[in-house]
């Protein structure tokens, strides 16, 4: 028995040792296939993302701008004088009725009052000795100006000159040392679709930075200024960004910030700094700025005029009138040419035009290139003075009634009513029925027509001559008087 279960054991023994022995050379020989295998690998240490390289430069690229930009930067806050009549018959609801004189007479006619308006603007400095460039509108009316730096320093500015015209203004801080300068770059280089960079004090917020790109260019704001080539931006800008400056990727100003679009979001307008670089020269040297004139009325080409001239829309420029004794009658312009270039630069509407002669100096020579019964010309024109009646405007008894609009000969009384001026020769429009040609094409009541189809015309007689040959579906092209502009409307055939 004992015999037997030695045996028992050493058996067992031997068992185990082979069992464990073989689980060794199966770890031995995994561990060596699997180094094999990882020796057969190549394996690269984990680095950042290439995208993610890109986004920190782009990143890195925006705190340098707002670093070397900001020092530039001021921050304005203009006192003002309101004033109003007093009159506290307006604003009840009694306006037009017996009470509105009730009110005036009980609490006075003359009772006017005032009271001081505190307001936020935005500037920058374009001249180490304390030259602030601004927007006009910031300081019209100011009777104290406070500028802040942004290293705390606190100083009284002055109005060294304004332009209405543009929106800007030239302001002046007296300092002792040197001031960081703005560095202006170039805005007719500016492309759709690239970074800019706003900074400014909107709602008061010192030095607040925003970023956005260029979301169009040649941007016209209506009657809000007779400026009409704003670049626009999603740039957030706010109340408090005016004057501010609009800068590019390279921290050089292209732009300065000077509306939005009420109850928009994300739309913005900036003037290009090539016009404002002009002015601040002028501003600089002579404390006012002299624009310069071609002395024309000047509208964009339609489909409709595009077809009767025989050219693109947009392919130019169209002359709707010229002034007596302008620089343009001077060189021979006419009404009805189309002015194509500028200096051999491409001008393509209204917009285009305007910027490349603001840019211009008062007694510089330009080559203008024009379209005339489909030759082209050179005209060369000194540029004049802009004066005070002069501008350079871009559009938008028996009778007889014709697509829509009544007319009618212009009667001693009629010309006295609409304030139409003796020289001025023609048919009078006394009505425009809604929802016709005439409408659609934004004739009004008052305009004059004085001239259609390249024919002028004196009386209703000789308008309706012209008419009776003018088939239905024909188009036409009516030249109109409104005010003190004359510009062209093409009529579609019916």
């Amino acid at each position: 028995m004992w015999i037997k279960s030695k045996r028992f054991e050493y058996t067992l023994l031997i068992l185990v040792c082979m069992i464990f022995g073989g689980l060794i050379g199966v770890g031995v020989g995994a561990h060596k296939y699997i180094s094999g295998c990882m020796n057969g690998l190549h394996i690269e240490k984990t680095e950042h993302c290439p995208r993610a390289k890109d986004a920190v430069s782009l990143q890195d690229a925006f705190v340098t701008v707002a670093e070397d930009v900001s020092p530039c930067v001021v921050n304005l806050s203009v006192e003002k004088t309101i004033r109003d009549n007093g009159n506290l018959g307006s604003g009840f609801g009694f306006e037009g009725t017996p009470f509105e004189d009730f009110f005036k007479d009980f609490f006075g006619r003359n009772n006017q009052r005032e009271f001081k308006d505190q307001s936020l603007g935005t500037g920058f400095i374009v001249d180490s000795r304390g030259y602030i460039l601004t927007n006009n509108h910031v300081v019209k009316g100011a009777d104290e100006i406070v500028v802040h730096l942004l290293d705390g320093r606190k100083f009284k500015g002055k109005i060294v000159g304004t332009d209405p015209k543009v929106d800007l203004a030239l302001i002046k801080i007296d300092v002792s040392d040197s001031l960081p300068t703005a560095k202006l770059g170039n805005s007719s280089k500016t492309r759709i679709g690239e970074w800019v960079i706003a900074i400014g004090n909107p709602f008061g917020l010192e030095h607040t930075i925003t970023v956005g790109v260029i979301s169009a260019k040649g941007r016209s704001l209506g009657q809000r200024t007779q400026y009409e080539n704003f670049i626009q931006t999603d740039a957030s800008i706010n109340p408090g960004n005016s004057g501010g400056p609009l800068v590019n990727i390279h921290g050089e100003v292209i732009g300065i910030n000077t509306a939005i679009v009420a109850g928009g979001q994300g739309i913005g307008f900036a003037i290009p700094v090539d016009i404002a670089r002009h002015i601040i020269n002028s501003l600089i040297k002579h404390g006012k700025v002299t624009h310069a004139w071609l002395g024309i009325y000047i509208q964009d080409i339609d489909d409709t005029l595009a077809k009767h001239f025989k050219v693109n829309p947009k392919s130019g420029v169209l002359v709707a009138d010229v002034m007596n004794n302008s620089p343009a009658e001077k060189a021979g312009i006419k009404r009805g040419d189309i002015i194509t270039k500028v200096n051999e630069k491409k001008v393509s509407t209204p917009s285009d035009l305007q910027s490349e002669i603001l840019e211009k100096d008062v007694g510089e020579k330009v080559e203008v290139a024009v379209l005339r019964d489909g030759k082209e010309d050179i005209c060369s024109i000194v540029l004049e003075e802009m004066t005070n009646d002069g501008e350079s405007s871009t559009l938008s008894a028996d009778d007889h009634t014709w697509k829509g609009m009544t007319l009618q000969n212009i009667t001693p009384e009629i010309a006295s009513e609409f304030k139409i001026s003796s020289e001025i020769q023609g048919v009078i429009i006394t009505k425009v029925e809604p929802r016709t040609p005439s409408a659609e094409a934004q004739i009004q009541r008052g305009d004059v027509i004085i001239g259609i189809n390249n024919q002028s015309i004196d009386s209703l007689d000789e308008f309706n001559q012209i008419v009776e040959q003018i088939q239905d579906k024909e188009d036409v092209i009516l030249v109109v008087k409104r005010g003190m502009h004359t510009f062209f409307v093409g009529l579609s055939g019916e």
